[in-house]
């Protein structure tokens, strides 16, 4: 644990610094007495604090990294700040001022603390492992492994199992069954049980562990990817949804839809419960919006359904027809809530406003909107974000550009989106240099990446926009810059790595992947392809990031680098490495997930 000496901050700094950037709020969290909100400002590397008396934003908490998340000890008295992005900090503040820093895993967020206040748990997205911290001495006591980009969090109230939500699914994607996983760690032995969603499960945002210990709630996407992009009616390639898991035996029981017939509630991610454990409370972070769900009554029909379909997810759209109050948000993104008696706070992360809901005892609902610092200008970056991630360009609000592509990335699925015929479909590319190596579409069907969000937009989207909205994403997806990779030490290539750069600048693998972007921006036909695309050349993908988007090649055969470079069924590649031993392929491999 690192001691610092404590940071304060001015009211006319704190304005200052609010007036230049967005906030992004991205969590938010009720103090002890009751009288403040602690609001984590994502891009505004801050933590704001609003005062539920005055209604006034008070003087703030700067931090030396982009925020992900905040919790409280008991008392109230010490908060811990994850943030950091690739360097991984634990900040901890008391009295309104940076008393420690605690150095963690790769993109730290979803902290929870025991119910001793002894170990704080942070799970490290892009290590795909969950630390374990001493809170005393802020010590790292164990590294527990998670599966694909651990992002959420929940602790049962014993304290002994916390149930982590991995955002992606793993393996390969040509499969019939591919699907994001709940991790179980045993808090005691810090052994790991997998929980399986229902095929297609991802974007798996939120987690929640029930007021009586009994269940835990996920949000996450149903992705139907077994189907061609024909149509969005009726959640034809995406639904949303809500897993129930069962915690005295771990076992998933049933999966609720949360859209409606004629309208989707895309991109679920906060959840929680209100304080009296009889509503269910969930928020859409794409269509703006917050479900109140009859928790009594959904369970009433989850163990009717559960027993018919063996935990099967739920195919009927109007599952919570007459259990479900849907609440259309006035702020864009809300990706946070807290809840306190009769009152909804909400965390709106494009709007930067926190938003106030509040069910009177007679049923009404009354809401507020209040800014939390002045807006700054307008950016086209910023608004194509807002546009990538907003469902409310697509029919029937089913999805977003944001729903296929979490984060700009990849969701590592395969989808047949008749752009180069039917039947044969292709892995989700990441967004991330598009823009700078056309073509675009793993057959180079677009010309450019500039085509191919427009085409998103008329095609998949099935909605006909205004150029300027193109525009802006356009902006966007170019304003994106690749996160380090966790495999780099220090910033720096390892051992194994510089003998992998050796290797791959020895053999031909610069010729197709040169530096600086690692693509020669060519169509090449290196025996991949198969079925009605036999023979065809394949655009040839930047390794930048490459430890990020799994699975690999056009159809997503391949789980890990190590697969592309070893399996006999990727032909040309093959030829290049197979007089490799083991050790100069895996030195390989860490080269290119090092880039």
């Amino acid at each position: 644990m690192k001691r610092i000496r404590p940071i304060l901050i001015s009211l006319a700094v704190l304005s200052a610094a609010a007036a230049e950037t967005f906030l992004s709020p991205c969590d938010i969290d009720l103090s002890n007495d009751r009288k403040n909100l602690h609001i984590t400002a994502a891009t505004a590397n801050q933590i704001l604090t609003f005062d539920l008396r005055t209604r006034k934003v008070m003087p703030g908490i700067p931090l030396p990294g982009q925020p992900t998340g905040l919790t409280l000890n008991a008392a109230g008295t010490t908060w811990y700040v994850t943030g950091g992005g690739h360097e991984g900090r634990v900040w901890q503040v008391q009295a309104g001022s940076i008393t420690a820093e605690f150095k963690t895993g790769h993109t730290p967020t979803a902290p929870v603390l025991s119910p001793d206040g002894g170990t704080l748990y942070v799970c490290n997205q892009f290590d795909n492992d969950v630390s374990f911290i001493d809170t005393a001495s802020g010590k790292t006591r164990a590294r527990v492994p998670a599966i694909r980009e651990p992002n959420a969090a929940g602790l049962t109230p014993d304290g002994k199992t916390l149930f982590v939500a991995n955002l992606l699914p793993d393996g390969r994607a040509d499969a019939d069954y591919v699907a994001a996983k709940i991790t179980a760690i045993d808090t005691l032995t810090q052994t790991t049980a997998t929980i399986p969603l229902v095929n297609g499960a991802e974007g798996v945002r939120g987690i929640k562990v029930s007021p009586d210990g009994r269940f835990v709630f996920a949000t996450h996407r149903i992705a139907r990817y077994l189907v061609p992009t024909t149509q969005l009616e009726r959640g034809w390639i995406s639904t949303d949804a809500v897993s129930i898991i069962r915690v005295s035996d771990r076992k998933l029981i049933y999966t609720v839809l949360l859209d409606d017939i004629d309208q989707g509630f895309t991109n679920p991610w906060a959840i929680d419960f209100s304080n009296d454990g009889k509503t269910l409370i969930i928020t859409s972070a794409g269509n703006h919006e917050i479900s109140l769900i009859d928790y009594r009554a959904m369970m009433e029909r989850v163990a009717g359904a559960a027993s018919d379909t063996g935990g099967m997810e739920s195919s009927n759209l109007s599952f919570l027809s007459g259990i479900r109050e849907r609440i259309k948000l006035e702020g864009n993104g809300p990706r946070s809530i807290e809840v306190d008696g009769e009152f909804i706070y909400v965390a709106n992360c494009y709007s930067d406003t926190l938003e106030v809901v509040r069910r009177q005892p007679d049923g009404k609902i009354k809401r507020g909107s209040f800014a939390l610092g002045p807006a700054p200008a307008m950016t086209q970056e910023r608004l194509g974000e807002i546009y990538f991630n907003d469902a409310a360009l697509c029919f029937q609000n089913w999805l977003s550009c944001a729903t296929c592509h979490p984060d700009a990335r990849t969701d590592g699925l395969n989808w047949d989106l008749l752009n180069d015929g039917i039947g044969n479909p292709k892995n989700a590319k990441s967004m991330l240099l598009t823009h700078a190596t056309p073509r675009a579409m793993w057959l180079g069907v677009r010309d450019d990446a500039e085509t191919g969000v427009r085409a998103g937009l008329k095609h998949i989207q099935f909605s006909v926009r205004p150029d300027e909205d193109a525009q802006a994403i356009d902006a966007y997806l170019k304003s994106l810059t690749p996160v380090p990779s966790p495999y780099l030490v220090d910033g720096q290539l390892s051992a194994a790595a510089q003998r992998g750069k050796a290797l791959f600048e020895g053999m031909s693998c610069a010729s197709c992947h040169p530096a600086p972007l690692y693509t020669n921006l060519e169509l090449i036909d290196v025996g991949t392809t198969k079925g009605q695309d036999t023979g065809k050349p394949v655009d040839v993908p930047s390794l930048i990031e490459a430890w990020r988007t799994a699975p690999y090649l056009h159809d997503g055969r391949a789980a890990t680098i190590h697969d592309v470079l070893k399996s006999q069924d990727h032909a040309g590649i093959l030829k290049n490495t197979q007089s490799l031993t083991d050790q100069e392929r895996n030195d390989l491999a860490e080269y290119i997930l090092s880039l």
